[in-house]
């Protein structure tokens, strides 16, 4: 099997056909350059794609709303009840997407029709590497880590190929400008393709290099014809730019590679050596990706039989614990290969398609959390500094959306960005997003949980919570009649009272994130004169609010009714991913937010929506809830076969969401930690009898293993700091002290 065995989980799928549909076609990526590829022998087709490239719609020039100006009097009139007061906060501008993300092109690799036999498509995710083979026909294809470069290596007997670039994807503008290039090289041929946007001085070209080993090589515009060869091996990139880009200066950097060995380090002087060769770039690769994707491995003991199937017929076995090994592989691989450049977006690193839902772009208010929330756990480094550099880059748009929106000092952050600006401006009277105050601080949760884990505070990430804090400080003046301060105003993700308006008042999640963003910026700088008054400022919020149903309710202010039928929780928050409502510390708070959990409805069936209802339901410990939010998404044919996944049931809308998020539900239903506290088994299905977890980290320094069976379970801590901390079992709590350097094993029960 592709990267296991039937005796443990398989790191790979495949297939027995090409990709008929490029949703199907298998997923490469560095998180920079991305690949769909088909595997078709006679007719083989790769998708490039790249995190930089965003189509110019004039989003690239917008700013935020400048209604600082009016504040006041929007506070004051919702403070005396005018409920729809918010909806005339604006400057009356229409709707305006962000720029949206499209692919590049697709290398065509055509040959004369040929007898199929033997034919198989697969993946290995323990590589990387996308890999189609028929007969003696073989197509490999990597997106390398070390060198940032496409790889493609075609091999048959006497290979005849015809190989172009071509830009013709669905969606693709009609006015695109494009220009194409061939030219003969020792190698064999270098092709380009360059696109220029329409009404734009934004451009994005593409070169490939052509490396024949025998046969011979011509022009045949746009393309290049090779006859008799042995192999053919393609080194691709993408540079989005402005005005024109040296074509041959980008060649010769992909010829260079050709001659470096696997032990230089990358991007080094090129080594004395023959030809390079596919290997030898691979093994670069290798040294990256699989030592970051190994980390950490789930194995819940599926049978030998299951593990052996194809993806999209194991598919068709929704409780099958193959299935569960299965996604949680694929999922750490997609969200590993997505992540670089950029994180995740909505549609990963990939499309096929220039018309992307929601234009492919980062929606920060819930899916770009949910897709990441397995990084620090999953020992995914990689994925938070991706996040990491998104924020860094985005803070001087996001201090412009505080003094525009606001008049406030410090930063807020935006519900969309095309990755590029940070700017507030995707906005209407349904979707009031400039109003969402929470973001910064949801936004750097996970940088905090990456620092504890690694048990050292980034800089970044402390100047940034200042900033928050600062925005607080500015923002929160106004009070109620018991002197209590209110958020105002205050939008709850992307929701409405039932009897008000989207801008609100003392929404959950605003208080949450005023809460935690306060009190974890004075813990970050707390020998300043600010942090007593951060922690007195936090201390003058109101406490949550449990309403007439028994349920923590979305919005603390009284009279605000709750609206229960919809996809998004924002409003528990406090419990996942924050730990200010817990079963263990606030018990009454987390009845409350559990009869919420109950109430709320799944509204249009998003797989977000399913996956962030099991995330809260695991550190509520109700494993019930957690295994019928998997089901709903395993049974509701979320998955292509590529195992990438769909926003909706039945395959509707490619989108990453369930592929990223999915290890996240699986990891916090077996180990919750904080940086004084390890929950183990919090929410273990009955489905999930047995298994085994390594390698994850845990937010007090130790890196942990996990096995369970028949109502027993060992833990085994490797800790490399030493530290006392809480231990929860389903036996119980006790205090344990751990040693740095000293393994501890734990043998407890699983009920």
């Amino acid at each position: 099997m592709t990267g296991g065995s039937a005796a443990g989980p398989v790191h790979g799928t495949w297939e027995p056909l090409p990709a008929a549909r490029w949703e199907d076609a298998y997923l490469s990526g560095n998180g920079h350059h991305g690949t769909l590829a088909f595997g078709d022998p006679n007719g083989d087709r790769v998708i490039v794609t790249h995190h930089s490239l965003v189509r110019p719609n004039g989003g690239e020039h917008a700013g935020p709303p400048r209604l600082a100006g009016r504040l006041a009097e929007v506070q004051d009139r919702l403070l005396a009840g005018v409920l729809g007061a918010a909806e005339s906060f604006t400057d009356g501008r229409p709707l305006q997407w962000v720029q949206p993300f499209h692919p590049a092109f697709q290398i065509r690799l055509r040959r004369p029709a040929a007898a199929w036999r033997s034919y198989r498509r697969s993946v290995d995710f323990t590589t990387g590497e996308t890999i189609a083979e028929c007969g003696g026909w073989s197509s490999r294809v990597f997106v390398s880590r070390a060198d940032d470069v496409v790889v493609q290596q075609v091999t048959a007997p006497g290979l005849t190929l015809d190989i172009r670039l071509d830009h013709r994807l669905p969606g693709a503008p009609a006015r695109l400008g494009v220009g194409h290039g061939a030219l003969l090289t020792a190698e064999g041929a270098v092709l380009s393709l360059r696109a220029r946007y329409p009404d734009s001085d934004r451009a994005y070209t593409g070169v490939t290099l052509i490396a024949v080993t025998g046969g011979t090589t011509e022009l045949a515009p746009p393309g290049a014809h090779i006859t008799g060869a042995d192999s053919v091996l393609l080194l691709t990139r993408v540079r989005r730019h402005t005005g024109e880009l040296d074509v041959a200066a980008e060649a010769r950097a992909l010829r260079d590679l050709l001659t470096e060995e696997p032990h230089d380090p990358p991007h080094s002087p090129a080594a004395p050596s023959a030809a390079g060769s596919y290997d030898t770039l691979l093994a670069r690769h290798l040294s990256l990706h699989r030592t970051a994707y190994e980390r950490v491995t789930l194995d819940l003991r599926a049978g030998p039989a299951e593990r052996a199937l194809p993806g999209s017929e194991l598919l068709t076995r929704p409780r099958s614990a193959a299935l569960l090994e299965r996604l949680f592989a694929a999922g750490r691989y997609h969200l590993l290969s997505s992540s670089g450049l950029l994180p995740p977006r909505l549609t990963g690193l990939w499309t096929g398609d220039w018309d992307t839902a929601w234009s492919g772009a980062f929606t920060t208010d819930a899916n770009l959390n949910l897709q990441t929330a397995s990084a620090a756990a999953a020992a995914l480094p990689e994925v938070t500094e991706a996040l990491a550099r998104l924020v860094h880059a985005q803070l001087p748009d996001w201090r412009d959306n505080a003094r525009a929106i606001f008049g406030a000092r410090g930063v807020v952050a935006p519900a969309h960005t095309d990755g590029e600006s940070g700017h507030s401006y995707h906005f209407s009277r349904e979707y009031p997003l400039h109003l969402w105050t929470a973001g910064a601080d949801w936004l750097l949760k996970p940088l905090v949980d990456h620092d504890d884990t690694r048990g050292a505070r980034d800089p970044r990430t402390a100047a940034a919570l200042a900033e928050v804090a600062r925005f607080y400080e500015d923002f929160l003046t106004r009070t109620d009649e018991h002197g209590r301060l209110v958020i105002v105003p205050s939008y709850s993700p992307e929701n409405r009272p039932a009897n008000g308006s989207w801008g609100a008042l003392n929404a959950a999640m605003d208080l949450s994130a005023a809460r935690h963003a306060l009190l974890t910026a004075a813990a970050y700088h707390p020998d300043t004169p600010e942090a007593d008054r951060r922690r007195a400022l936090a201390d003058r919020l109101p406490p949550h609010r449990t309403n007439t149903d028994g349920a923590l309710a979305e919005w603390a202010w009284p009279g605000l009714h709750d609206t229960y039928d919809h996809r998004h929780l924002s409003h528990l928050y406090g419990v996942w991913p924050l730990d200010e409502i817990t079963p263990h510390d606030t018990p009454a708070l987390a009845a409350a937010a559990h009869r919420a959990l109950e109430l709320r409805g799944a509204e249009n069936d998003s797989a977000h929506g399913h996956l962030h209802h099991a995330l809260i339901a695991a550190r509520l410990g109700d494993a019930d809830r957690v295994a019928h939010a998997l089901e709903s998404v395993l049974e509701g044919d979320f998955f292509h076969a590529s195992l990438m996944s769909a926003h909706y049931p039945h395959r509707n809308v490619y989108n990453a969401d369930a592929a990223h998020t999915l290890p996240a539900v699986l990891l916090e239903m077996l180990v919750h930690s904080t940086p004084d506290r390890l929950v183990l088994l919090p929410a273990l299905p009955a489905g999930c009898p047995e298994g085994e977890l390594r390698g994850v980290r845990t937010r007090f320094g130790a890196e942990l293993d996990l096995t369970w069976a028949r109502g027993k379970a060992t833990a085994v801590l490797r800790p490399a700091r030493t530290h006392r901390i809480e231990l929860r079992t389903p036996s119980g709590a006790r205090p344990l002290d751990l040693v740095a350097g000293e393994d501890h094993v734990l043998d407890l029960g699983t009920s």
